[in-house]
C-alpha cells in the first residue's frame, strides 16, 4: 500500500512476534503497541496518512498510535 499510494520504497522486515513499527527514515512513525501482541493493529489508512505526512516534513497527528 505505501509502494503503491505513496509511491515509496517500502521494505517489510520480520520482527518480534506481536510487533507492529513503521519507520521513516530511521524514526519510529507507527507502532503497533502493546495490542499488537493481540492483533489490533492501527487502521491502514492511519498508517498511510502518518507516514504521508512524516514524509512532507509535517508532525504526526497526536494518536496512541504514533511516536
Amino acid at each position: 500500500m505505501l509502494k503503491r499510494d505513496l509511491h515509496v520504497d517500502a521494505e517489510l522486515t520480520e520482527g518480534h512476534y506481536g510487533e507492529f513499527t513503521v519507520l521513516v527514515d530511521g524514526e519510529m512513525v507507527v507502532t503497533g503497541g502493546p495490542l499488537g501482541f493481540v492483533g489490533v493493529l492501527p487502521p491502514l489508512r492511519e498508517v498511510r496518512d502518518l507516514v504521508d505526512r512524516k514524509l512532507k516534513g509535517g508532525p504526526p497527528r497526536s494518536s496512541a498510535t504514533t511516536a
